[in-house]
């Protein structure tokens, strides 16, 4: 059917459109169909081709992926292959650097990288094996430096190590030990410096360097004394320089032969002291009977005026012969002695013992004993002695106060008993203190300076220690120590 459409005239306002329907003909319509049936074609053609177009872009597109990551993937892994050499190099650079010399680089090839790689292993191997060597000197060195620290701690003298200009570098235990000062707190510090800081070292510190500037570099010896915490000390000093790789140094090597002095000192005195009671007592008896001879014989006989002064003369004469007797009982003392008979002993017993007879006298005494324990093992009739000694020097040098006081003491220190005698009187004077416990040294008019002497020999006869002080404002005090006695001695 052929339809045809056209606009018609129409009145204003209306809109009319002529149609004109005829059968079409049979030739037309076949015409027709020939054409629809090519336009779907075409349609089908065009949507075919814009389906294959994608799908060859996509797979050119995988394609060209594939290809560059092959590409890629080849590149890397002969990068790889080409750069492990170097790779390793620098792995095993770095380990050398942090002090690891056992990584040695595999050797792939033979050619210049794998040259290089054995020139790095063979330096490797050096490193490492000069590493064993300098590990071992040092571990040798170390091992020689803490023998040398060890025999150095264990030996009884003091060792000083100074350098060119005497900056203290190293002090032994011992050193510590005899100057009684902090020598490991002072490294660094120059001998003036620390002597400053311990008015003590002065004379110590001088002594050392006077040594080292007159001696010329030589070894040096020579003797100082000082007043330390302790008290008087005598030291005996050795001193050298030696000169080391990069700089010079000083050695000091010192004892404290205090005791030994003091040992050598007794036993002369002692030896003094039973010569001279041999040599005084042979003659005293015999002057005193002649003199009670004499006494008896021509008294009678003599005037009333000569009488009494023979009377006079002979008690004179007996008087002075008891003194020297005295003297020589003193003089026995200290040049004998004999071993202590060992018992136990009550000191807090003994002491109440020795004060009660002390109990008449003008001055007071008081006791402050505080130690709980107080048992050790001595002999009584000697530590009896050394109460009474303290006790009547103590009262000696009180005659002329007006207020005088004795006072005594005990406390327990560790495993010691220590007992102190005090009293109120002056003191001694600073040059005689140092020297209190010497034979004969005395500041009484009639003494025989052995009273603090067998004292000090009684005390280190049962093991102890004594020690004499000044107190402040005046006064002296008088202390010893003795071991308490165990459980089950």
């Amino acid at each position: 059917v052929l339809v045809a459409l056209r606009p018609a005239r129409a009145p204003p306002g209306n809109v009319r459109i002529l149609q004109l329907t005829e059968p079409a003909p049979q030739q037309v319509m076949q015409d027709e169909e020939v054409v629809q049936s090519v336009y779907r074609d075409y349609q089908l053609l065009t949507a075919s081709r814009l389906g294959l177009k994608r799908m060859y872009g996509i797979t050119l597109t995988l394609s060209l992926l594939i290809v560059l990551l092959s590409a890629v993937s080849v590149a890397i892994f002969i990068s790889n292959r080409m750069s492990a050499p170097l790779a390793a190099l620098a792995e095993g650079t770095r380990a050398v650097g942090q002090g690891d010399f056992s990584r040695l680089s595999p050797i792939r090839n033979s050619d210049e990288l794998g040259l290089l790689t054995v020139l790095f292993n063979r330096m490797t191997s050096q490193l490492s094996e000069a590493k064993v060597v300098s590990e071992q000197r040092q571990q040798q060195a170390e091992n020689a430096r803490a023998y040398l620290e060890n025999i150095l701690e264990h030996l009884s003298s003091g060792v000083l190590a100074t350098d060119s200009q005497f900056r203290l570098r190293s002090a032994n235990s011992s050193a510590t030990h005899i100057l009684n000062v902090p020598l490991a707190q002072m490294l660094g510090d120059t001998l003036p410096q620390i002597a400053q800081r311990h008015p003590s070292l002065r004379s110590f510190s001088s002594a050392i360097i006077q040594a080292f500037d007159e001696s010329g570099g030589a070894e040096w010896q020579s003797q100082t004394e000082r007043i330390g915490k302790s008290g008087h000390q005598v030291l005996l000093m050795r001193g050298t320089r030696f000169s080391a790789s990069t700089e010079e140094g000083c050695v000091i090597v010192f004892d404290d032969i205090t005791h030994l002095l003091q040992t050598e000192r007794q036993a002369a005195w002692g030896e003094v002291a039973r010569r001279l009671a041999h040599e005084i007592k042979n003659p005293l008896t015999p002057i005193q009977l002649s003199a009670e001879r004499l006494q008896h014989k021509l008294h009678d006989k003599l005037t009333e005026d000569d009488a009494r002064i023979l009377k006079r003369s002979t008690s004179t004469i007996v008087s002075q012969v008891g003194a020297l007797k005295n003297m020589v009982v003193d003089f026995a003392d200290y040049a004998r002695s004999p071993s202590p008979k060992l018992a136990k002993v009550d000191m807090h017993h003994l002491l109440h013992e020795v004060l009660g007879l002390y109990e008449a006298t003008h001055i007071p005494l008081k006791l402050e004993l505080a130690a709980p324990r107080h048992m050790v093992s001595g002999d009584t009739t000697r530590l009896r002695q050394v109460a009474h000694n303290l006790l009547q020097n103590s009262q000696d040098a009180l005659h002329e106060e007006d207020k005088p006081e004795i006072r005594v003491g005990s406390f327990n220190e560790g495993d010691s008993l220590c007992i102190w005698v005090e009293d109120n009187g002056q003191g001694f004077p600073q040059e005689v203190l140092s020297h209190a416990f010497d034979p004969y040294v005395t500041t009484k008019l009639k003494g025989t300076g052995l009273g603090l002497a067998i004292v000090k020999k009684i005390i280190e006869e049962h093991g102890g220690t004594i020690e004499i002080n000044n107190l402040n404002p005046k006064g002296t005090r008088v202390s010893f120590t003795l071991p308490l006695l165990t459980e089950g001695a």
